[in-house]
């Protein structure tokens, strides 16, 4: 099928799946809200929902086969896509509470290293091309961009605490 060792390319692809983004961006979600964060996380979840909702059509109107099969529906990468989502949401929304630790860069940059893991794992089992990945990445940016900009705008309408 695709090159590299089958596990590990295998295990990388799948960081990109729901049933491993989720509970990641669940827990991030989990520790905001009881930190006392309301807005933040919801705007979260509008962001990891709004992936499914704009690559599926996407996805269908575009209609590109895969690099190892003539099936469509492969452009824009759903699972790059979900990755940037949930590992870049996940990092944003644990930014207050890292912002108090002199650890503060370790949420973005295991953010960046799972994204950049998936789209690894994706292109080595041959899943995607690697316009897809990227294609996914630029989704998944531009959601993050959003997110990041609501949510300061929310921060700033919040009272001095």
């Amino acid at each position: 099928m695709g090159h590299g060792p089958v596990r590990l390319t295998e295990c990388l692809a799948d960081l990109g799946n729901m049933q491993v983004a989720l509970p990641v961006l669940g827990f991030a979600l989990v520790l905001a809200l009881v930190r006392g964060a309301r807005r933040v996380p919801l705007l979260a979840v509008l962001a990891m929902a709004a992936v499914p909702a704009l690559i599926v059509p996407l996805k269908e109107w575009i209609a590109r086969p895969g690099p190892l099969t003539e099936a469509a529906g492969y452009y824009p990468s759903g699972h790059a896509a979900t990755a940037a989502v949930a590992y870049g949401a996940a990092a944003l929304v644990t930014a207050p509470c890292a912002q108090r630790s002199k650890r503060s860069w370790m949420m973005p940059v295991a953010a960046v290293l799972l994204t950049a893991a998936t789209g690894i794992g994706l292109l080595l089992r041959g899943y995607h091309w690697p316009l897809d990945v990227l294609a996914g990445w630029c989704l998944g940016g531009l959601l993050l961009v959003a997110l990041s900009w609501t949510s300061g705008r929310s921060r700033w309408r919040q009272p001095p605490k």
